[in-house]
Parts: C-alpha cells; sequence; structure tokens
C-alpha cells in the first residue's frame, strides 16, 4: 500500500486546496471584471525541487525573465518542446509520484485597479478566476500564498478582496508541467504545459450571484415549458419575450417554443438579486431515455457528430472566441449537429455558441487514465479509492460550471479509463445534483453506472447487430438486460487519420435503420499538426520527444488550418438531413425530410438538366414544408428540347432559403444526381479507317501506329503526336494511406504492410513479346515482385483510328494472391508543362470505392498542383471517379485527351508513387520534370483501420481477371 504522507503537494491526490466551491459560468453581469490576460514575466526551471519562493513576493525583481504570452503555452514559446502521445504516459508510471526532471514554471504579472474599481469599504469581494492551467498551480497574491489545485481543463477561483491594493498588485503563479492530476489526464492530445485560458479577476458585490442553476424543460404533448431558476441569494427572474417576472425558486409553465439543434430557440433575460445582474439566455427542452431511445422534447434523435479537441496550429489549446466560432460554422455548414468535448469540458464560451448556433453537445470531464491499459489496469486511479475526491472534484466543476446550457444533453464520465469505484461515485454525484442529463460513459461494457451504451469503432456487422438488440450476451443476465434496454451511439467512430475515413455511408444507413443506433461522432474535428519551420505542421516526434506516437495525432476532418479535408465534404453529403431519390427517366422524385424537428419549409430546392456538365436548363422545384421523418412524391419538368449529344443528368439541390446566423442563402445542404436517360452516352471524337503498324525509318527502331511511336524492340510507347510519353504500363501500387497501414491490433489486415512485405511497391516488369500484325501492336509482359511466386500477366493491345490510339489492357492473376490489391491500372508520363487538367467525371475532390458520396458528376479543371490533397503526412491521394475523359494541358491549350471503357479513375501528380511513398511531410515532395498519370480501373477501398474497421468487402480489389482501355487523341 502506498503512503500518501509526505509527498510534495504537486504530487498529492488531492484536488487542491484554498480553491472556492465550483459555480456556473456566465461570461457577464454588470458586476465589474478585469481580464489579466496579456504579457506576463516567465521563468522556467528544469525541476520541481526548488524551495525558492522569493518569486512570489512583489519587490522581486524580475526585469531578467523572459517575457510571455497567457494565456498560452511556455512550450510553443521556445521554452521546451511540445510532445505527443496517445495512450502512453511519457513518464515513468508510479502513481501519483512524477519525475524530478519536472519542467516548471514561475509566471508574474504586475497590475493595478482600474480608477473606478469598487473600494474594499464598500463591502463584496474580489475572485481571481483561472479558466485552465496545465497542470498544476501554485498561486500567490501580493505575496500572500491562496493555494493549489490541479484540474487542467476545469476553472477554480480563489477569494483575493482582501488582499487587492489599488496599486502594485502582483500575481505570481507556479506551474508544474507533471502532478499527479497528470495521471487523470492522458487525452491522445499534445502534452502542453502553461496557463491556457483566461485569467480574470472579478469585484463581487454585497448580494451578487454566489451560484444559479437554470431549470428550463419542455412538454411536447402540449408544448409548454417550465421554469425555475434557482439562485444563491434569491433575486428576480424576468424574461421579457414571454412576460415572466417571477422571483427565484418560483416554478411558471405556459407555452413557449423549444430549444433543439436545428431550431436553437433562446429566450433572453435577466436574472437580479441585490447585488448583481446577470444576463440570461434559456432554451426549453427535456431530454430522457424512454423506451431505449434517447430523445429531446418527445423525437429520438440522431447524432451527425464530431468529437473536438481544443486545438489550434500556433497557439494549442488556447483558442479564440473567433477560432472557436470558426469552427462552429464549419460544423453547421456541413452538416454536422453534434459535439462532443474529447475529452475534457472546452473553454466555456464554446458552450455558449453551441446554445446560439444549435449543436447537441457532450460534455465529458477531465478525465482518461489510457496509459494504464497496457499495464493490465494495475493501479488505475479510477479504481482507488483515495482517488475518488479529485475524481469527484473534476465531476463537480463541469457540471456547476455548464449546468445552465441547453445544448449540452449528455454527461460525460470521462473516456478511456477503464472500470472502477471512482466513475461509480462520480455518477451517484451528477445524478443527485442534475437529473436533466443522462450520464454517458465508454469504457464499461456493462454499462452499470450510465445511461447509454456507447462503443467505439465496431464493425458495420456489429453496428447491425446491436441495432436489433441481437449483440453478444454479457455473463451477467440482469447486467446484459440493462444494456439491451438502453439506446445506443458510437462516441468514436470513422478515424478520420489521413486518407479517409472510408464507409460512412453504410454507417449511416444502419442509423437511420434502427432506432436504437441514434448516430456517432467521427474522431476528430482537426488535425493537430503544430506549425514547424522545416514541415509546415509536426507531429509526434518532429520536437524530439522521446516517446511519442508519430502521426496519430493528425486525424481530423480539417487540416492544421482548418481547410476542410475531403473527408469532411464526404461527411457532409453522408449526413444531409434531406434525401433526394428518383428514377430520372421517368421524371419522379422523392424527396425526404430526415431532421429531427425541422420541417422543409427552410429550404429552397432547384433542379439543372445537364448534358456532358453542361447546364442546359435549370429552374426552381416547388416542394412542400415536408414534416421531419416524412417524404414528398414529385415530378421532375419535362426534359429541355436541345441538340446537344451526351450524357443527361438532372442535379436535384436543396439550399437554405434565408440567410441564417451559420450560413448565407443558398448554401447548399443536401444534392443528388439522377440519370435522366438509360440510353445517354458520353459523346467520342468521330471515328476513322483503322491504321496499321508501320516501321519507321530504317535504324530508328521505332514503329508507328497512328498517332503513336513505340519502341520497336520494347513495345514501350514513346510519342503521342509530338508529345513524349512515358509508359504507360501495369501499375498496383499506392502510397499506402494511414488507413491501409492499419492498427497494431489488427495485424492480418494492415495491407499497407503486407503489400509492401510481398513486394508490391517495387514490381518488375517482364516482356515476353512484341507481336504487330496488319490490325494491331501487342506487347505481352509479366508482372510480379521478387522473391515470390505470385505475378500478373498483363496484355497491351494497341489499335489506331485517324489520329485516335486505342489501348486495351487485359490483366489474368497468377498465384495465389491472399491480399486484395492496391489498385489496378496504367501509369504513364508526361512533359512537366501539361500541368493543366480537365475532365468529364466525378468532383471536384478525390474520391475512392467508399468514399465517393460526394462525387458529383460534371466538367471539371484543375492545374495538376491543385489536385493534390496536401495530407500532413503524404499518402495516396488525389483520385477523381466515374471520369469519361480527361486532358492535359500546357499553357497554350494543346495536350492530350484520355477516354476510357469503363470510366475509369484519375490521378495526376509531379511526382511519382514511390516519391510519395517516401515522403514524410508535404514539404518533402518536389515537382519533377513530368506529371505522372495513374489511369486506373479499379481501386481498394480506403476504410478506417488506422483505429477501426478496414475497408468492406464489397470495397475490396481482389486479385482477378480484368480488362479495360482507353483511347489517346491530342486535345486542342
Amino acid at each position: 500500500m502506498i503512503d500518501f504522507a509526505g509527498l510534495p503537494y504537486y504530487e498529492d491526490v488531492s484536488p487542491g486546496s484554498g480553491a472556492l466551491p465550483p459555480r456556473a459560468w456566465t461570461s457577464t453581469s454588470d458586476a465589474r471584471r478585469l481580464s489579466l490576460n496579456g504579457t506576463w514575466r516567465f521563468r522556467l526551471s528544469p525541476t520541481a525541487t526548488t524551495e525558492d519562493e522569493s518569486f512570489a513576493r512583489p519587490e522581486f525583481d524580475d526585469h531578467g525573465w523572459d517575457e510571455l504570452p497567457v494565456p498560452g503555452h511556455w512550450v510553443l514559446q521556445g521554452h521546451g518542446a511540445p510532445a505527443y502521445t496517445n495512450t502512453l504516459y511519457p513518464f515513468p508510471v508510479d502513481p501519483p509520484r512524477v519525475p524530478t526532471e519536472n519542467p516548471t514554471g514561475d509566471h508574474r504579472i504586475a497590475f493595478d485597479l482600474p480608477g473606478d474599481w469598487p473600494a474594499a469599504a464598500s463591502g463584496g469581494d474580489a475572485l481571481l478566476r483561472f479558466e485552465g492551467v496545465e497542470s498544476c498551480a501554485r498561486v500567490w497574491l501580493n505575496g500572500q500564498e491562496l493555494g493549489v489545485f490541479q484540474g487542467s481543463r476545469l476553472p477554480h477561483e480563489f477569494s483575493v478582496g482582501g488582499l487587492l491594493r489599488p496599486e502594485g498588485n502582483v500575481l505570481a503563479v507556479r506551474v508544474h508541467q507533471w502532478s499527479a492530476g497528470s495521471y487523470l489526464e492522458d487525452q491522445d492530445q499534445w502534452w502542453l504545459p502553461g496557463i491556457f485560458r483566461d485569467v480574470t479577476l472579478l469585484h463581487r458585490p454585497e448580494g451578487a450571484v454566489r451560484d444559479f442553476f437554470v431549470h428550463a424543460s419542455y412538454d411536447h404533448r402540449d408544448g409548454s415549458g417550465t421554469l425555475r431558476v434557482d439562485s444563491e441569494p434569491g433575486g428576480r427572474v424576468t424574461l421579457p419575450g414571454l412576460g415572466i417576472d417571477i422571483a427565484t425558486g418560483e416554478t411558471v409553465t405556459l407555452p413557449v417554443e423549444p430549444w433543439s439543434a436545428e431550431l436553437p430557440r433562446l429566450y433572453e433575460g435577466e436574472l437580479v438579486t441585490e447585488g448583481e445582474r446577470i444576463p440570461l439566455r434559456i432554451g426549453f427542452r427535456t431530454v430522457v431515455v424512454e423506451d431505449g431511445v434517447l430523445k429531446v422534447n418527445g423525437r429520438r434523435i440522431l447524432f451527425r457528430g464530431v468529437n473536438r479537441h481544443e486545438f489550434h496550429p500556433e497557439t494549442g489549446r488556447t483558442v479564440d472566441l473567433s477560432t472557436m466560432r470558426q469552427d462552429l460554422l464549419l460544423m453547421k455548414q456541413h452538416n454536422i449537429n453534434a459535439v462532443r468535448n474529447s475529452h475534457y469540458p472546452p473553454h466555456p464560451a464554446f458552450l455558449s455558441l453551441c446554445d446560439e448556433l444549435g449543436l447537441w453537445v457532450i460534455d465529458e470531464c477531465d478525465l482518461e487514465t489510457h496509459g494504464f491499459v497496457d499495464l493490465g489496469w494495475r493501479d488505475n486511479p479510477v479504481d482507488d479509492d483515495r482517488w475518488i475526491p479529485a475524481l469527484l472534484d473534476r465531476a463537480e466543476r463541469m457540471v456547476e460550471r455548464d449546468k445552465n446550457h441547453p445544448s449540452i444533453v449528455l454527461w460525460s464520465l470521462g473516456n478511456e479509463c477503464g472500470t472502477g469505484r471512482g466513475l461509480t461515485a462520480m455518477a451517484h454525484w451528477i445524478r443527485g445534483r442534475d437529473t436533466s442529463r443522462p450520464i454517458h460513459y465508454e469504457g464499461d461494457p456493462s454499462c452499470t453506472d450510465t445511461d447509454i451504451y456507447s462503443r467505439m469503432y465496431p464493425e458495420h456487422a456489429e453496428v447491425d447487430l446491436i441495432g436489433r438488440r441481437a449483440e453478444a450476451p454479457l455473463d451477467d443476465p440482469e447486467l446484459d438486460a440493462h444494456r439491451r434496454a438502453l439506446p445506443f451511439i458510437l462516441c468514436e467512430y470513422a478515424h478520420a487519420m489521413g486518407n479517409g475515413p472510408g464507409g460512412l455511408s453504410e454507417y449511416q444507413r444502419l442509423f437511420e435503420t434502427h432506432a436504437r443506433c441514434q448516430g456517432g461522432f467521427v474522431w476528430e474535428w482537426i488535425d493537430h499538426g503544430i506549425a514547424h519551420p522545416e514541415h509546415g505542421h509536426g507531429y509526434g516526434g518532429d520536437f524530439g520527444e522521446e516517446l511519442h506516437d508519430g502521426n496519430f495525432v493528425c486525424d481530423g476532418l480539417l487540416f492544421p488550418d482548418r481547410t476542410p479535408s475531403p473527408g469532411l465534404t464526404e461527411y457532409k453529403k453522408v449526413v444531409e438531413p434531406v434525401r433526394i431519390e428518383g428514377d430520372g427517366p421517368a421524371g419522379t422524385l422523392r424527396i425526404t425530410n430526415t431532421h429531427d424537428f425541422a420541417d422543409l419549409s427552410h429550404l429552397a430546392f432547384v433542379w439543372s438538366y445537364e448534358i456532358e456538365g453542361l447546364t442546359v436548363a435549370d429552374g426552381p422545384l416547388s416542394v412542400p414544408p415536408v414534416a421531419p421523418g416524412e417524404s414528398a412524391e414529385l415530378k421532375l419538368p419535362e426534359p429541355p428540347a436541345t441538340d446537344r449529344a451526351g450524357e443527361a443528368l438532372w442535379t436535384v439541390r436543396a439550399v437554405l432559403g434565408q440567410e441564417t446566423p451559420w450560413a448565407k442563402a443558398g448554401h447548399e445542404i443536401a444534392w443528388a444526381q439522377l440519370p435522366a436517360d438509360t440510353r445517354g452516352q458520353v459523346s467520342r471524337p468521330r471515328t476513322a479507317p483503322a491504321a496499321r503498324p508501320q516501321r519507321g525509318p530504317a535504324g530508328s527502331g521505332t514503329l508507328a501506329l497512328g498517332p503513336g511511336v513505340f519502341d520497336a524492340a520494347s513495345g514501350a510507347l514513346t510519342r503521342i503526336g509530338g508529345i513524349p510519353v512515358t509508359g504507360p504500363r501495369l501499375d498496383v501500387w499506392r502510397a499506402p494511406t494511414d488507413n491501409d497501414n492499419g492498427a497494431p491490433w489488427q495485424p492480418d489486415r494492415r495491407y499497407g504492410l503486407i503489400w509492401r512485405e510481398l513486394g508490391l511497391h517495387r514490381m518488375r516488369h517482364r516482356l515476353d513479346g512484341v507481336e504487330p500484325t496488319d490490325e494491331a501492336l501487342t506487347v505481352r509482359t509479366r508482372v510480379a515482385p521478387a522473391a515470390t511466386d505470385l505475378g500478373l500477366r498483363a496484355d497491351y493491345r494497341w489499335t489506331a483510328d485517324g489520329d485516335r490510339l486505342h489501348l486495351a489492357v487485359s490483366v489474368t492473376p497468377e498465384g495465389a494472391w491472399s491480399c486484395p490489391l492496391p489498385r489496378l491500372g496504367v501509369r504513364l508520363g508526361l512533359p512537366a508543362a501539361y500541368g493543366r487538367a480537365e475532365w468529364y467525371g466525378g468532383g471536384p475532390g478525390e474520391a475512392y470505392p467508399d468514399t465517393r458520396a460526394a462525387s458529383r458528376i460534371g466538367l471539371w479543371s484543375s492545374t495538376v498542383d491543385a489536385l493534390q490533397t496536401p495530407y500532413v503526412r503524404p499518402q495516396e491521394n488525389g483520385a477523381r471517379a466515374d471520369v469519361r475523359w480527361a486532358r492535359l494541358k500546357d499553357e497554350h491549350g494543346s495536350g492530350l485527351r484520355i477516354d476510357g471503357e469503363p470510366a475509369f479513375w484519375f490521378t495526376a501528380r509531379r511526382w511519382t508513387t514511390e516519391q510519395l511513398d517516401a515522403a514524410g511531410h508535404t514539404p518533402d515532395l518536389r515537382a519533377g520534370d513530368t506529371v505522372w498519370l495513374n489511369l486506373d480501373h479499379a481501386q481498394h477501398g480506403i476504410g478506417t483501420q488506422s483505429c477501426g474497421p478496414g475497408a468492406l468487402p464489397q470495397h475490396h480489389l481482389d486479385a482477378g481477371p480484368a480488362e479495360f482501355s482507353f483511347t489517346f487523341s491530342l486535345a486542342r
């Protein structure tokens, strides 16, 4: 048994000392406040063993110290370096002890009170408030020690009214990077010590609000809301919009409009006590688990969610209000309706924005002990009674701070902590304090302490079983029955690391099929790449860490600069709250409203009739205000008369009819494309009489076939018209994605590693014959890796008519292929001048077999450079799906056109796949003198196996016989 007595305060498992009890947060009131954010003096020591506290004295001379912005992290300001781990503690695990090598930052700021700051003689008090400090802080004001606290992402306040001076106040804070609290904060993120949230001085007049609790429920049966506001001390509550003027503690029921993520109705009001006026924004809503389903305001809700760490590439977890708003606007604009605060409460201003803009929120306690998993959970703090006060303190500080936000619909005990008595104690306390929200926690399969059954990364088949309440039973029948009666969510799924995630559409169909499956939260919102002078954005290992988890920290739907990734575009399409389906040739349309609460009156619908990507006609579509969960059957207009030939498509779009707080009118919410005529074909260039292979001039060693020139000995194509080319030849390799490389615990499906072990990245091409005939030039090859008998027979049959050159490729596998192929197609090179691409097919962004929902057929153009997706760790990217034809042009508009039969996957880049594979960071890629094209018959799916299931079987590219063809002609 460990004796905790005599440990330094930063190794103490208690919550700390001196801080006041937690209370509700409010951003404004009529009481004075003074921000202490700004430039502080700073000194870093390598250990925490110093007993020198002289720096806390007001007269201490700190002019030789460095300057540091607060809020901020000292490791992002040139003092030490950040470090990233996923589960591993970056120090020896010996709870509650931490290393002697414990970077300790001493902070000082001098400040004067404003001239109108109330004098001490006027009564009342003043509070010093810290919104967040990592990981342990000891605080002095004017030489007087105030106390010690842990709990990095939670607020702490100290009473300081009797210590303030009109001028010359000195606040001193000693911050230790490691503490006992660090064992509770192993949350898959950068370790970033410092005072990283606001520091504020608050005047508390006599009679000011000590705490208040807004209880605002909604009864969907009669449309009434019930309001009671408890306050200490008491006062009055007014809501002019409802005509309410009541005493605190009094209950009133009256008709109201409810709050929901889709319709976030807030009533402005005020809480007035003898000493303070506090603005209120009240949303009426009721959250219950009923009939095995999570309901808000009487209706089942479906989470279209994301997990969100607080992150900025320059400032770490110090995130300003404009960046918070930017995040939420992007979420709303991409049909996201829910946020899980992973894995700690966010800055409180973020929750106010969620109230305002409308998002469901899971508020999660600042708790994760994941580093104990590899130790068999030995000495896990959540199952040790001595840690329970610290756990309860974290739960209380979360609930008390955030209890008045209508956006919060679930409290979460924490993340990946195993199981234990501490979690039970937290759940018991929360239920005793707030009965209006169910409790979430994923790490206990028995759901003993929770109202929600929550999982991470289950495969689709298991989600289907869970949805039917037919999952594998627990050993305890009573617990099994309890769990089967609960609603189910995926608190993490679809790991958005690198290229991907794949399989979103199949998950979404399961959520929409089974009432019990109430959606999930993609991991996660943003790549945590830290700005780096050499790499652009750095990940684990780029800052000299002794222990790290590489680029696993780059697993978001946004790139570090907050540019949406293709994964976010795909997610928007998959979760769109309007389903548009129909039969284009028959002219019928079915519009289904999958909103939880809103009808479709806020949307406008438009149609366009397109032939080979060009709009021939368009117009508005009259759609009734379909209620949530309902559908409407409509007729499309008659196809317009036109002489234009080619493939015809209807495109139907749902857009915002009016401007909202999060997007302008016309912002697209949902869309669909329908074939207009099953007989429609892509227009092709005219045909001409077939050409015959001809020998080139004596001694040239060439063959000519139509516009093509070939090496007579190897059969390799060297020119098309006047354009030099390299290839084409069979290609099966792609630079493995993070999902290809997979998770270590699934070795049999880590295809990126299996492909490399097989040697698919170093295939050898053997020439078996060059056979010119009157009709064609046939080149026979075998393509295979060394050290194995696996191979692919690849025959290239070249024909020509007029100025068009045709290639038919036939592929036959040899040997017992036990894994899918990465890709199957041909690769060829063009001179670097051909750097502009046009294509008719899927776009505008990249797509793969299981990430193609957002790819729409159209006529697109781009530079080759802009076709690249800049994943922080380079990998396969940039393919366009369903391409009918593509053109590569130079600055004069001349170039090469490629038609495919069937439609193909098109990729163009200025480096080879091998160079892409070798790069560790995006700046490592250097443009060469060749534009390399991949024209693929097929691609293997992406999946989400970097932390989850791989590509579904229907998206595997199994080795088998294949035939495909391309036509090359000069583009004008």
